[in-house]
């Protein structure tokens, strides 16, 4: 009876033993990445930049590696009490083995995803390809950690794969749409005529900025701040408009009419004033830009001309051109410069018209004054 007693005592204090190991590797993990973030802050921007980097990667590979020691300690433990536990041993054996597979590619996972994360900023190519590519990475190391562990564990992966072939070709003809909006979005990253944040307009009319380039599709922010989803395959397949692409400035043209009887020599003066005022002094405007006066067209009621004005990017010039034209307004009121209304004039006093002719029109102007 003392015997088994003192058995069972050992057994709980081995098992006491477990659970306290398993809190101080906690704690010693905490206290490790205490040191990696203050050594982070007193280094230099760059090395800063690595060193979190490692520190998110670390943080779940830690906590799965502690489980592993754990096993490990209860593999141990199990050979010391148990007399017949091959079986048990050979289990836990295996998931150790797993376990630190696991381990190792969920560190270089989780390693080149932050990394990925931390430079999206920095680089147009990594922002734009940050979130098919982490998706690719965790596929691709998931695929890998499961063909290391089978072989580890003595399952022969050479039919698997030779089956797995087989079976992508069945899942990929009938995922066709989707693998076609997934290389749609290969495309668009790689071949960039659409950027994270580029404000676009679709050729079904919608207009936003880019908000995402995932897997299957595009999201695009709209001015009303509603998200518009597009497939990726009719995204690349569409004609669209990218108002931040070669660069952001963007010229604003303006109509103007004035009256047959303006002086136009003044009337582009005038505009060329107001034009460099609203650009020099109005917030988007673009202040180095020289604005310029074309003359193009005799209408019925105006002589009609552009103004071109510049700003820093697609959505402000709503703003410029309000600001313009409440300017101009007021700069030709004081110059005595007319807007005409839209007037249509009948000349019945041709050159070359003769008497009869004109008597002509008169009376059939009153004949038709009189019959209605």
């Amino acid at each position: 009876m003392n015997t088994i007693a003192n058995i069972e005592q050992q057994q709980l204090f081995a098992i006491l033993g477990l659970f306290v190991t398993v809190i101080f590797l906690f704690g010693v993990k905490r206290l490790i990445l205490v040191r990696l973030k203050d050594k982070a802050r007193s280094e230099t921007s760059s090395m800063s930049s690595i060193y979190r980097v490692l520190i998110l990667s670390l943080n779940a590979p830690l906590n799965l590696f502690i489980w592993v020691i754990f096993l490990l300690l209860v593999r141990s433990v199990v050979s010391i009490f148990q007399v017949e536990g091959k079986a048990v041993i050979t289990a836990l054996t295996m998931a150790i083995e797993a376990g630190l597979i696991i381990t190792l590619f969920l560190f270089f996972e989780r390693f080149v995803t932050h990394s990925l994360k931390r430079y999206s900023n920095e680089s147009t190519l990594v922002k734009n390809t940050s979130a098919i590519a982490g998706g690719a990475v965790r596929a691709l190391f998931a695929v890998l950690a499961i063909l290391i562990i089978l072989s580890t564990i003595g399952i022969s992966v050479t039919p698997l794969v030779a089956s797995l072939g087989i079976t992508s070709l069945a899942v990929a003809l009938a995922l066709q749409p989707t693998l076609e909006n997934f290389f749609s979005g290969i495309q668009l990253v790689m071949d960039k005529p659409i950027r994270i944040g580029d404000f676009i307009e679709l050729d079904s009319g919608e207009q936003g900025f880019v908000e995402k380039i995932g897997w299957r599709s595009t999201w695009v922010r709209m001015l009303p701040n509603n998200i518009v989803i597009m497939p990726n395959s009719k995204l690349s397949n569409s004609k669209l408009i990218n108002y931040y692409y070669p660069e952001r400035e963007l010229s604003v043209p303006v109509e103007v009419g004035v009256h047959y009887s303006s002086d136009l020599e003044h009337v582009e003066k005038v505009c060329l004033d107001v034009a460099n005022t609203i650009l020099t002094e109005h917030e988007y405007g673009v202040k180095t830009y020289q604005p310029f006066v074309l003359f193009h067209t005799f209408a019925n009621s105006s002589i009609n001309l552009t103004v071109m004005l510049r700003t820093r990017e697609y959505f402000n010039r709503f703003f410029i051109k309000s600001a313009f034209i409440k300017l101009l307004k007021r700069r030709f009121d004081e110059e005595g410069i007319v807007i005409p209304f839209p007037i249509t004039a009948l000349n019945l006093d041709q050159e070359g018209a003769s008497d009869q002719e004109r008597a002509a029109r008169s009376a059939v102007a009153q004949w038709q004054r009189d019959n209605n």
